[in-house]
């Protein structure tokens, strides 16, 4: 049963996923059907004017644009761009904009510009490369400065390398246009690897939020809509999106301004809940700092999912406001609010208090250390000029900076300083400060160091109520082996708690036990109520080798396969999904799937060693040295450096 699932999914029968996914299209169609129609921004203008006038100029509204006079000004007027070996000239033949790369290896190209993403402060080019390709170039404009830069420019980036501008991960059309569009369809098809991309506007327009928009203008224009007319749930307005409910509300904005992976093919339908379009990203390494602040580009949901305001029940309306995106209140005012004597009916918890004073701020008044963001709300700097604040709002702890060489709002400014005089600076103004209380980044430090010897800890992290729910779904993600040594009822309770990323986080950790003992709460997870806790039991259940599978767990393995299918059919663009069904193609017996799909996935991201490595092992056990040599060699091409290839290639 395993070999015989485990095919239908893998590169070695990609004919039978391409027939899935175009029945999951006729499916999608007939259900479109069944909604109402989206009607486009302008449809909203007459009657929605305010609304309309601070949306057209955010940088929602402009997210995506076609080239016109009002963007790229004093660009393409000649310019000669020139970077590691890498030569772009920007020139102008009648309407169109022109970017002709002369790249490293000599080869010269021509392009016109599609489109342009973002307004400010930077645009960002978005060339055409062929069969409906649309690629994010790597040099952008700087709108203040009106010169070009280069995003990238400390990194060796050859066109065959896969984060080149032309990869597959500066790719618009997977990796970027479902955030910068409405009602945005990706549309690869997997046979071709062509693009046919679709949206009903660039841009993030009215029904992006609020969700198709005839029904409302049924109720406007009609004064009802036929009950039964359609099959989804619309609020009284005739939208699928409740923007009454904060929380429902901020679950839309998130979509977009998290790191995440997606389990559709574009726009889920607004209103869809988050963690049934998504599975939202860990605190994990290489994206956030041991402690919790940012490092890589997090777009702020999960940032925000760990502060205390958001267990307050605040949300993004209480600060951006959100036909504009600006903020509701200049300076220290958009904190006081909320945070002042007076306090905020709304937050009936707060402590009411002055802070907004040298008392509190320990800082001249008007000064940059007197301004809350600077301790509270540490920026960093993204895409080269793009500054981006991290929504945590923590309490400075410098003497956690200290232990886990994390970086410290107070050495921000204080350059000539360290974290420990930092520390012991807010410990004698605050003697009873929050830095007497431990904070989980130690633990979490502990935890990617050595999950087994870090285990208990990590479990009483997980079962703190009193933690924010994204960080004891971190802690339960940690555990790995760890999870072997606790106990399995205190793990299979997280099942029961109400937050889907804790039950994410759990099944994550009760992959690790024997499945004969854990089958009960891996069926539970199956069968949850939540799209993304269903996918985590989903591929904790097919990485159970068959010879280890207990007679309870095997009538769910179909349904498990099916779970698993109906997401990574959407994914068949990315190296990331390949290697996945590799992964449990080999668990599953099926050599020549595993096979097929570690070629697709070096195809995609000839870079990915991993997938090289694994690739080179099963060709030698199966097909001979001989292949293995040949893909050894070419795995070597565009890896020259990797030690692991090179001691392989010494052994064949």
């Amino acid at each position: 049963m395993f070999r015989m699932i485990g095919s239908l999914l893998c590169a070695g029968a990609f004919a039978a996923v391409a027939a899935a996914t175009s029945a999951s299209a006729q499916d999608t169609s007939q259900a479109a059907q069944e909604v109402p129609e989206y009607v486009g921004s302008q449809a909203c203008v007459s009657c929605h004017e305010d609304a309309a006038e601070n949306w057209e100029m955010s940088h929602h509204a402009q997210a995506w644009r076609m080239p016109g006079p009002d963007m790229l000004v004093g660009a393409f007027e000649g310019e000669v761009f020139e970077h590691d070996g890498m030569q772009a000239t920007f020139t102008t033949e009648g309407d169109a904009r022109i970017v002709t790369v002369l790249e490293k290896d000599g080869i010269e190209r021509r392009y016109t510009v599609h489109s342009v993403g973002g307004v400010t402060p930077l645009e960002h080019l978005i060339l055409e490369t062929g069969k409906g390709r649309m690629q994010s170039f790597d040099v952008v404009w700087d709108v203040e400065q009106k010169a070009w830069f280069h995003l990238y420019p400390d990194q060796d980036l050859p066109p065959q390398d896969a984060y080149h501008w032309s990869g597959a991960y500066k790719n618009w059309n997977a990796r970027c246009a479902e955030c910068h569009a409405t009602g945005f369809e990706k549309n690869y098809d997997f046979r071709t690897k062509r693009y046919a991309s679709t949206q009903v506007e660039i841009g993030v327009g009215c029904e992006a939020c609020h969700g198709p928009g005839a029904a409302h203008l049924e109720i406007v224009q009609e004064g009802t809509t036929p009950p039964g007319r359609y099959a989804i749930a619309l609020n009284d307005w005739g939208f699928s999106a409740e923007m009454g409910d904060p929380q429902k509300a901020m679950e839309q904005c998130a979509g977009c301004h998290s790191r995440r992976e997606a389990f559709g093919e574009g726009n889920p339908l607004p209103g869809t809940a988050f963690a049934e379009a998504y599975n939202l990203a860990m605190l994990r390494p290489g994206l956030y700092h041991a402690d919790g602040q940012i490092l890589d580009e997090v777009y702020v949901y999960g940032s925000f999912k760990q502060s205390k305001m958001h267990d307050a029940g605040v949300t993004c309306a209480n600060c951006h406001e959100p036909h504009s995106s600006a903020l509701v209140a200049e300076g220290n005012a958009i904190c006081t609010q909320c945070h002042s004597e007076a306090g905020n009916p709304d937050f009936p918890t707060l402590r009411l208090a002055e802070y907004d004073s040298v008392a509190h701020t320990k800082h001249a008044e008007d000064s940059e250390g007197g301004q809350c963001v600077s301790c509270h709300m540490m920026d960093q700097v993204y895409m080269g000029n793009d500054w981006r604040r991290d929504h945590n709002f923590r309490v400075p702890r410098p003497d956690v900076s200290a232990r886990l060489n994390t970086p410290d709002a107070c050495t921000r400014c204080h350059s000539d300083e360290d974290s420990d005089w930092a520390a012991a600076q807010v410990a004698a103004w605050f003697p009873q400060g929050r830095w007497r209380t431990p904070h989980y980044g130690d633990v979490l430090a502990r935890g990617r160091g050595n999950s087994q010897a870090a285990a208990g800890e990590l479990m009483a992290l997980a079962q703190d109520a009193s933690q924010a729910d994204m960080v004891r779904a971190t802690a339960l993600w940690l555990l790995g082996p760890g999870a072997n040594a606790l106990d399995l009822a205190e793990l299979g309770a997280f099942l029961e708690d109400p937050d889907p990323q804790v039950r994410v986080g759990a099944l994550d950790a009760l992959k690790e036990r024997a499945a004969v003992a854990s089958a009960p709460y891996l069926i539970k997870g199956l069968n949850d109520e939540v799209r993304a806790v269903r996918i985590a039991a989903a591929r904790a259940i097919m990485g159970q080798p068959a010879s280890r599978m207990p007679d309870s767990l095997r009538p769910y393995v179909g349904q498990a396969y099916q779970e698993f299918g109906a997401m990574v059919r959407n994914q068949l663009d990315f190296a990331e999904a390949h290697l996945q069904v590799a992964g449990y193609s080999m668990v599953a017996g099926n050599i020549p799937a595993a096979i097929a799909s570690l070629r697709e996935a070096v195809r995609i991201n000839p870079q990915n060693v991993q997938a090289w490595q694994s690739l080179v092992r099963l060709s030698a056990q199966t097909e001979g040295r001989a292949a293995a040599a040949r893909h050894l060699r070419r795995a070597l091409r565009y890896n020259p450096e990797d030690q692991v290839l090179q001691q392989m290639a010494d052994q064949l």
